[in-house]
């Protein structure tokens, strides 16, 4: 099943449940999906790859918006938006640990040979390559920054 059929399936149940939470979080996704099948260039289909780039983008910009709401003191706002988070969550994989994290990168490190934080793009390009969309950006970086330190 892919995750446009998932997407459908959980809006029509979550539409006769009258989850509003659960309502709002999967339109966005499928809005994502739809804009994804029509932008220039595209095929009409999306790869598993894209779509959880596309689901962690997601989740990035509530992230994001979260942080600024905080700024603001808007806690309605903070409230909505992490509950958006927590149903686009679904239907990201898991996510590898922090301790999974760092083996990969200590890899990476031993495979490019890098020993100060100046080379931190080269390890930077090889462990993202290799965690890309089971690891999240910044803790890669951080795991990185600790270990070239």
């Amino acid at each position: 099943m892919t995750l446009e059929e998932r997407i459908n399936a959980d809006l029509k149940a979550a539409m006769m449940a009258k989850d509003e939470v659960g309502l709002r979080g999967i339109r966005a996704i499928k809005s994502a999906i739809l804009l994804a099948k029509t932008e220039k260039g595209s095929t009409g289909e999306i790869s598993p790859e894209k779509e959880v780039q596309m689901l962690q983008k997601l989740v990035k910009q509530r992230r994001d918006s979260i942080t600024e709401f905080e700024k603001a003191n808007r806690q309605d706002l903070i409230d909505k938006e992490k509950q958006e988070v927590a149903i686009i969550e679904k239907y990201l994989p898991a996510m590898m640990s922090e301790d999974e994290v760092r083996e990969v990168v200590k890899k990476a490190i031993a495979e490019t040979g890098a020993t100060t934080q100046k080379e931190m793009g080269k390890v930077m390009g090889v462990a993202s390559k290799q965690l890309a969309g089971k690891a999240d950006n910044k803790l890669v970086a951080d795991v990185v920054k600790s270990l070239l330190s």
